[in-house]
């Protein structure tokens, strides 16, 4: 049983760095970048959502390639921020970015899918099994041609690589948020079932 003494001691420290990892995770920059380039709000532009895929729709690639980026990053950077204070920081502020990304408090809690996110998680932890998730979603992209089946693919895959490699309370943290990756995808794990979930380069109102 935990020591009591040693628990008091320490929520205070991992409280704030899940708050740290939710503030990090929960900064919108599809919404900023697209209205800083004069593009209005990005939410009123095909399926409303917040990520790159979405941007894309505006016609402006860097942009989408920008946010790319800055959603990736945005997780690697908070968990080597709270990595400076001991393994248990990191593991909650992980968690807390990926939380902040898919329900960020300055968009109404209406935010994104998180694969990118995940994938900047991952790096942080062990770059290793995010090179792993990387070579699997452009395989699975390159052969089925659907973007939410490689993200969900090589999401799943991640948890099995952490434990292969004994990183076992990463790879407990990576199954959460795989979970949390899966129900956010709902509706395109639906048309996959269904046969109608669009392939890279078509238009939907629905992103990966």
């Amino acid at each position: 049983m935990p020591d009591p003494i040693s628990w008091s001691f320490a929520l205070p420290y991992l409280a704030i760095a899940l708050a740290f990892g939710y503030l990090v995770g929960s900064i919108p920059f599809g919404a900023i970048l697209t209205r800083l380039a004069g593009l209005g709000d990005i939410r009123s532009i095909g399926s409303g959502n917040i990520g790159a895929t979405n941007v894309l729709r505006t016609g402006r690639k860097d942009l989408a390639a920008l946010t790319l980026a800055a959603d990736i990053l945005k997780g690697t950077a908070a968990v080597w921020a709270a990595g400076l204070y001991g393994p248990d920081p990191q593991l909650v502020a992980g968690f807390g970015a990926f939380i902040g990304h898919l329900f960020p408090v300055w968009l109404k809690f209406r935010g994104g899918k998180g694969v990118a996110t995940y994938l900047g998680i991952l790096i942080g932890f062990y770059w290793p099994a995010a090179a792993a998730f990387a070579a699997i979603w452009l395989y699975c992209a390159a052969g089925a041609r659907i973007s939410s089946f490689a993200g969900l693919t090589a999401s799943l895959a991640v948890p099995f690589i952490l434990v292969a490699q004994g990183e076992i309370q990463v790879a407990e943290l990576f199954a959460a948020l795989t979970l949390l990756t899966w129900a956010r995808h709902y509706a395109n794990i639906r048309r996959l079932l269904a046969g109608t979930e669009p392939r890279i380069g078509e238009s939907t109102q629905e992103d990966d």
